[in-house]
């Protein structure tokens, strides 16, 4: 279930929300919480589509190894309901021992070198300075579907992580039902999952924007490219309309210098940061940054003090999903740098 925002039931969208709806019910399988959530605003909607859709849901790269990353990604951002749901697709793509050896943090006996590699390259994502980053276990061809999936991945991460209420796909606390009833799941969608999907039909839900130098990554793909460059407008935009200069300013510096590390469970770092602010400002810069760098500090108390300055559901969504993207993107800067696409080619 998703907390703090209400958007509107599916059965009650009209207009572009509801086209949007028809072809992620078509292409994903069902309207989940992570589309729900993005419904008051439809450019954010259409753009996190887009961006999902162009790399993970269609594309030349399998399906399982584009599950695997979102998985691993999930898995190093302590996202478990994530970590469940891409696991269980994983399953659904025939990749069983894959899904389980993530899912239980048992992935250095992965016996596929493949997936192994890319494993490991995902679960690094938050780490600049790794050679796996350096020397990716895949090709220029695929770099676009496989780093789009994990920037993806990195934003829908923290969106769950403040906006989910559940915190596992499966609430049992038994591993072995927990298990028989994801591959139940798994078998119920290992049809779709397989379908065949007709890449760049999302682009019609989006703008037109230019691909920043940071999404370099996503160049030779256009397709790719252009739902990113609108992901990127669209979140910007977002965080202009809702918030002033000095809150983006300030998260944008922290970010900057960012380098993938956890803060730990204090909250010492984030108070630092804004401590130049003060009122609504350094509320809202403090909910931008723990968005960020650590979603699980958010706590029910900074929601409701910022709820106290910013009423609209659209507000928070634009706050949430300006700062999921900015660490998002941070993040993929790393992966693409200066010898990469001579080293993984």
């Amino acid at each position: 279930m998703i907390k703090y925002i209400r958007p509107l039931p599916v059965s009650s969208c009209n207009g572009l929300v509801s086209e949007m709806y028809k072809q992620i019910r078509r292409d994903f399988g069902f309207v989940g919480d992570i589309f729900i959530m993005h419904s008051p605003s439809p450019p954010l909607l259409a753009s996190l589509w887009a961006a999902l859709r162009e790399t993970e849901l269609v594309g030349s790269v399998p399906r399982g190894i584009k599950e695997a990353v979102a998985a691993a990604v999930a898995r190093a951002n302590q996202c478990s309901f994530c970590v469940d749901a891409h696991t269980t697709m994983l399953m659904a793509a025939g990749n069983h021992e894959v899904a389980q050896k993530i899912s239980k943090d048992q992935v250095d006996s992965i016996s596929d070198e493949k997936m192994y590699s890319i494993v490991k390259w995902a679960l690094a994502t938050r780490s600049p300075r790794s050679s796996i980053l350096l020397n990716p276990p895949f090709t220029a061809q695929e770099a676009p579907e496989i780093i789009g999936t994990a920037v993806t991945t990195h934003y829908i991460t923290r969106m769950m992580d403040v906006l989910l209420t559940n915190k596992t796909l499966v609430p049992i606390n038994h591993s072995l039902m927990n298990y028989m009833i994801k591959r139940v799941i798994a078998l119920l969608f290992s049809s779709s999952i397989r379908k065949s999907r007709k890449p760049g039909e999302s682009i019609v839900f989006l703008s037109e924007a230019l691909l920043p130098d940071d999404l370099r990554w996503a160049k030779s793909h256009p397709i790719i490219s252009r739902a990113f460059a609108c992901f990127a407008a669209d979140t910007e935009a977002a965080g202009h309309t809702t918030l002033p200069e000095e809150v983006r300013s300030n998260v944008r510096h922290y970010i900057d210098e960012w380098d993938g590390k956890e803060p730990g469970l204090s909250r010492k770092w984030v108070e630092q940061t804004v401590k130049t602010l003060s009122g609504p400002s350094k509320i809202a810069a403090k909910l931008a940054l723990l968005t960020a760098i650590a979603p699980y500090q958010i706590d029910e108390d900074l929601i409701q003090d910022f709820r106290s300055a910013y009423e609209d559901d659209v507000q928070l969504l634009n706050v949430l999903s300006w700062s999921s993207f900015m660490a998002a993107r941070k993040i993929g800067s790393w992966l693409s740098e200066p010898n990469y696409e001579e080293e993984g080619q």
